[in-house]
């Protein structure tokens, strides 16, 4: 499921910058599309984590994101006017407070806290190994066949995915595991589960850290993206899907060693390498743009990726034992996040136009080594000593 899940996003995200960038579009108004998707994604995230804790339905949350996908990509291809592809962006991003926190429930309803570690990590390496694979897929196609197949493509990648999904038995996904909860009890949703979160010190510091990681990171790719579409024109889809490619094999790789060594090592060193590696990503950008540079980045953010896409659900998992929260805290999280990444793509678009990248990569490097440093001087390691489940 992580694999076709993946294979269906892929289309998404840089595609998306690359292709209206190929098409004529000035970076501001690519922004203002791409942040249009964030903040359909930062609605749709609480709601969403809530819905997920509440339902026992966990495969059909997935299904419903996979089939918004599907319709927002065969609007890309065949509609790329500016209301349609905001439209498409709403719609795509909407599917932010859908598809993630039902992964995070069924795994963690089938495997429990105690191998949650272990089972985030395949859950990456299976999703970044669709990323991997699909990028090249859809790069060949918007080269060599037409620039709209790359969406095209993802739509059709919309029926393996919806049958693996089906191939999930739904008995054997634990309801009060599925979010965190003591076994056998039932909580209501409400206003007062928001409230509580705000109370858990650990999860506030993790998620400040998260939103000012994203606010670094969110813009780079889509930005060098914009750069590669402009200066390679011949052969840019090619060029722009091994930079997707490469750090999606470094997530493949590395994903289950970070989600055993979380469990043996304990989550807060790996977390400090995963922010400590985006300043110098940052930096080096704004030194070069020599596509062996560019790669050498990506191959950065592919380790950071890994270690932080893993180690958020286990961090949130630690901190939501036992409250049946664990859905409801991965969307305020997904929120703050998206809030950072969206301010992130739309500022620095319009950042780089007037000043050019040796000057618009610095305030995101400075970013980066303030999220670094609230996880160093704040938060604590939060595996527990022994799980209750």
């Amino acid at each position: 499921m992580n694999f076709f899940i993946a294979d269906v996003q892929t289309g998404f995200g840089t595609f998306v910058a690359f292709y209206l960038a190929q098409l004529g579009w000035s970076q501001g108004h690519i922004g203002v599309a791409l942040a249009a998707g964030g903040i359909a994604g930062v609605a749709s995230q609480i709601p969403g984590g809530a819905l997920a804790d509440a339902v026992t339905w966990k495969r059909g949350l997935a299904a419903l994101g996979i089939l918004m996908t599907g319709a927002a990509a065969l609007i890309l291809a065949f509609a790329p006017n500016f209301a349609a592809v905001f439209l498409a962006e709403v719609l795509q991003g909407g599917t932010a407070g859908i598809i993630t926190p039902a992964i995070g429930a069924i795994s963690l309803g089938l495997v429990g806290r105690r191998a949650m570690s272990v089972r985030t990590g395949r859950n990456y390496r299976f999703a970044a190994a669709g990323h991997a694979l699909t990028a090249a897929l859809m790069g060949a196609a918007g080269a060599y066949i037409a620039k709209g197949a790359i969406f095209t493509s993802a739509a059709i990648l919309c029926v393996p995915a919806l049958f693996a999904l089906a191939r999930i038995r739904g008995e054997e996904i634990d309801y009060a595991r599925a979010r965190n909860g003591p076994a056998g009890k039932r909580q209501s949703a409400g206003i007062a589960r928001i409230l509580d979160l705000a109370k858990n010190r650990k999860l506030v510091l993790f998620a400040a850290a998260t939103l000012l990681f994203q606010l670094a990171d969110a813009s780079m790719l889509p930005l060098i993206g914009e750069k590669v579409a402009t200066e390679m024109r011949a052969s840019a889809a090619i060029w722009m899907s091994v930079l997707i490619i490469v750090p999606q094999v470094v997530v493949a790789i590395l994903a289950p060693w970070v989600g055993f060594h979380a469990e043996k090592r304990g989550r807060r060193p790996l977390l400090l390498i995963g922010f400590g590696i985006e300043p110098i990503r940052a930096l080096l950008l704004a030194v070069t743009a020599n596509y062996t540079f560019l790669v050498i980045g990506q191959i950065m953010s592919g380790i950071s990726g890994a270690t932080i896409g893993v180690l958020t659900v286990l961090v949130i998992t630690d901190l939501t034992a036992n409250t049946g929260r664990f859905n409801l805290a991965v969307g305020v999280v997904g929120t703050m996040s998206g809030i950072a990444a969206s301010v992130s793509v739309s500022a620095t678009g319009f950042l780089f136009q007037a000043f050019g990248p040796k000057i618009g990569y610095l305030p995101l490097a400075a970013i980066a080594v303030a999220a670094t440093a609230l996880l160093w001087v704040f938060l604590s390691e939060t595996k527990p000593a022994k799980y209750e489940d």
